[in-house]
């Protein structure tokens, strides 16, 4: 594929493309983390999590390509992962150290490899429309500069937010208001699947939750169970429903977050992160979200966990932030999300 038309666009010359297999992942994880180092102040990437997407238990729903230059050294990534139906997530990562008169070729291509790959998702769901999702950190200004020319939108930011976890003080289970009950998903011989009533119950809280949030859409129960497996760090056990007066009424799901290795081979300890919380409407101002996010507190806690982090819209029409914070949360960094709207024909649509 070297200097020859992938599609309308040309790789640029003295480079190769092809699908990244086990032998690549190093050399993914290094790109990877130079590219978080230099966008973002520090590397965060793991093994673990690139091995899932590439060949690992997400593989069936991502495609990927990387691409190598003359020395065979990795200088691009694209990924898509095929989140659901009218859902593409998109990643596009250069190699930081690329002048803009390598990397800016090199980007036009990979992001026109998006559109090809993302047609051919739309062909294979039989649908004429889906939403190709991506995102930069917010200071980096290159990434954003090549979603923009793309036509990508920048169409919202999110705080990543993270509480420290104190062994003693955050111990022991959180005192709830009256009627409010919160209990870990039910499995009855403590491995394996937990109970599905359980499972379609966080699901329904959470669908319900979020119909009212910003990019809402809807996700069958299959796809979301599915979806979260693919997690390295996902746990059965770090699942929890709520209930008020008998009745669900908020759900969170939580997962691992691997500690990371310094040059000496000093591993520092896990996290917690949250991945989704959600109240609905007829339970709020109960108490309910308080009262999860002190069990993840409490139960990372117990595990020895270093912390707890999230992410939350910056424009949450909930106001959550302020709750995460009156709770010891604050922002670590931002992230940026970009869409853009790809359709069956050939220039896509705005």
């Amino acid at each position: 594929m070297s200097g020859t038309a992938t599609g309308p666009v040309a790789l640029p010359d003295g480079l190769t493309a092809s699908t990244p297999g086990e032998e690549d992942l190093d050399d993914l994880v290094r790109l990877l983390r130079r590219h978080e180092r230099e966008a973002r102040g520090w590397p965060g990437a793991q093994s673990d999590t690139v091995r899932a997407e590439v060949s690992g238990r997400g593989a069936s729903t991502h495609r990927h390509e990387m691409v190598r230059d003359a020395q065979g050294d990795a200088c691009a990534w694209l990924s898509l992962h095929d989140r659901a139906a009218g859902r593409v997530l998109v990643g596009v990562t250069l190699d930081p150290d690329l002048p803009d008169e390598e990397a800016d070729p090199l980007a036009y291509w990979a992001f026109a490899r998006v559109e090809e790959l993302g047609r051919e998702l739309l062909a294979e769901r039989g649908m004429d429309r889906t939403q190709l999702d991506s995102g930069a950190f917010a200071d980096d200004e290159r990434q954003q500069r090549w979603l923009r020319a793309a036509g990508y939108d920048h169409v919202r930011d999110w705080w990543q937010m993270t509480r420290p976890v104190d062994p003693d003080e955050d111990a022991g289970s959180p005192e709830l208001r009256e009627g409010v009950r919160i209990h870990r998903v039910r499995q009855d011989d403590g491995v394996g699947m937990p109970d599905e009533e359980d499972l379609r119950a966080v699901h329904l809280v959470l669908e319900q939750s979020f119909a009212d949030h910003f990019n809402s859409y809807r996700e069958t129960f299959e796809e979301f169970v599915a979806r979260l497996r693919e997690d390295p760090g996902h746990r059965w056990d770090h699942w929890w429903l709520a209930t008020v007066d008998g009745e669900p009424a908020g759900a969170v799901v939580a997962s691992i977050s691997r500690g990371s290795i310094d040059a000496r081979g000093t591993a520092s300890p896990d996290s917690s992160y949250i991945d989704y919380i959600g109240v609905h409407r007829r339970a709020r101002g109960r108490g309910v979200a308080k009262g999860l996010l002190r069990t993840v507190i409490a139960d990372a806690a117990a595990r020895g966990r270093a912390s707890v982090g999230l992410e939350v819209d910056a424009d949450s029409p909930t106001g959550a932030d302020g709750l995460y914070r009156s709770l010891g949360w604050e922002t670590k960094y931002v992230t940026q999300s970009w869409h853009r709207a790809l359709t069956h024909d050939e220039e896509g649509e705005q």
